[in-house]
């Protein structure tokens, strides 16, 4: 059973389309009727258009990409577009067998410096044991004048950050909280949450990577961006 829907513009697929969902959770569910892609990949998108209009030209890296929306949508229009899944059991800077990512971990990339116009993430920096190395690794990728564009749920927004999980030297875990896991597109066991986001998070990602960083918030249903925790990122290499 539909409980909304509405009629516009998605920016992914540049379409009319209906925007519907069968559950009042829009985050997951306020779908697009041509390209599948829910509220936050496409929050996402408008960013890079806005930011970037030339985005087709430019040198755009994406890490754990989706099958759908954004993702679909830069890897078919960008001539020069990458992307990378982490997978513990192989090297890092190799290709997976079966599935041809490259294998990148983002606390401890392969890449040269200065080797990409965009670094994209969706929904990624909240399963990271080390969020400032791997803030940093992404700034030490972007070209100057390079951005890192992301998604990410910032659930407590206006209250501080909150360790999740961590891990220690020997790579055990440490609980925090309750564990608590999120879709995974290269593992069914799941994504385990390593952080509680709070806005403090351009804050954090200022200081530690000297990237100065922007949050973003989009409330505009004719593009069905509409939902809970669908800020967009922006960090910006000088």
């Amino acid at each position: 059973m539909t409980v909304f829907q509405h009629n516009g513009r998605c920016p992914i697929c540049e379409k009319e389309v209906t925007f519907s969902a069968e559950y009042i959770w829009f985050r997951d569910h306020l779908l697009c009727s041509n390209c599948g892609s829910i509220p936050r990949e496409r929050a996402l998108f408008k960013v890079i258009i806005d930011y970037f209009p030339n985005y087709r030209d430019l040198c755009i890296h994406e890490s754990s990409p989706g099958g759908r929306g954004a993702s679909v949508k830069l890897h078919k229009e960008c001539r020069d577009y990458s992307a990378s899944q982490y997978y513990p059991n192989v090297a890092p800077g190799k290709t997976h067998p079966q599935s041809g990512f490259r294998c990148e971990d983002l606390e401890n990339l392969t890449f040269p410096d200065n080797s990409f116009d965009l670094f994209i993430t969706q929904d990624v920096m909240e399963h990271i044991f080390d969020p400032e190395k791997a803030f940093k690794e992404i700034a030490r990728v972007l070209k100057p004048g390079g951005a890192h564009i992301f998604t990410a749920p910032l659930i407590n927004k206006g209250n501080k950050s909150e360790r999740w999980a961590s891990r220690t030297e020997e790579g055990e875990i440490i609980y925090h909280h309750e564990p608590e896991y999120h879709g995974n597109p290269v593992d069914a066991k799941g994504a385990l949450v390593t952080m509680h986001w709070g806005y403090d998070i351009a804050g954090y990602i200022s200081d530690s990577a000297k990237t100065p960083t922007t949050i973003i918030m989009i409330d505009d249903i004719d593009q069905g961006i509409r939902a809970e925790y669908i800020d967009v990122l922006v960090s910006r290499k000088h």
